[in-house]
């Protein structure tokens, strides 16, 4: 498949035209940014081991009966996915109380939470993401329906059993996540984006380390070892 025209450049990936226009082409950047992208690096390899974790991933939840945009692994960081129409809206998945939720709540970090929390942000870089609710989503348009939004909940939930069980498996907790859906030309809602080190936050079960984008808004170093241990223990049928 041919790559066309840059459609799109987000913080961590290029979007390209083919020659079919039913599917897009997604580069993976070695680019690292924090903070709504106030804090920026770069780590070379990154973007290929995004792109490699991120495919495994998509192909385990295709297995799994979760539709994706995913269609196959073009290049160590090029992958093809379906052309599909985004929803304005990142599905956050917590199972651990860190980050912006013990910040804004201020639940002891590392709190096992009493059941997986959904939360839903409006995702828009002039606003930085702001956190809301059901109605801010109807009001704002984000999602046709209750039932919509509903939908995104359920398929979150179900990709967290999912990667939970997969990950506690090879020793590493999944403490949250996000996640990002479109719509497919059928109307269907599919997963789409990635979902790698950048998007998700994985400790060591045994040891607590930290091995996902936090090294890098922590100054821990070794980002590109840790994402490496990542992709190490996903292959590891």
């Amino acid at each position: 498949m041919e790559k066309k025209e840059l459609l799109y450049e987000g913080k961590g990936k290029k979007i390209f035209l083919t020659e079919d226009e039913n599917f897009l082409i997604a580069e993976f950047k070695d680019d690292l940014t924090a903070f709504d992208a106030v804090k920026k690096g770069f780590e070379k390899g990154k973007g290929a081991l995004n792109c490699q974790i991120s495919s495994e991933l998509f192909e385990l939840l295709e297995k799994e009966g979760i539709p994706t945009h995913y269609v196959k692994r073009l290049s160590d960081s090029e992958m093809v996915i379906k052309k599909a129409e985004m929803i304005p809206i990142e599905v956050v998945v917590r199972n651990i109380a860190t980050g912006s939720l013990t910040k804004r709540l201020g639940i002891p970090d590392g709190t096992k939470l009493p059941f997986s929390l959904v939360e839903f942000y409006y995702k828009n870089d002039d606003l930085h993401d702001p956190i809301i609710n059901d109605e801010h989503a109807l009001i704002l348009e984000l999602a046709e329906s209750e039932s919509e939004l509903e939908e995104l909940k359920r398929l979150g939930r179900e990709i967290n059993v999912i990667l939970k069980s997969f990950f506690d498996q090879r020793d590493l907790i999944l403490v949250d996540f996000k996640l990002e859906f479109g719509k497919d030309s059928d109307g269907k809602i599919i997963l789409a984006d990635e979902i790698s080190p950048d998007s998700c936050r994985f400790w060591d079960k045994n040891t607590g380390e930290k091995l996902d984008k936090d090294r890098f808004r922590q100054d821990l170093g070794n980002v590109k070892l840790a994402y490496e241990e990542v992709l190490k223990r996903i292959l590891n049928k």
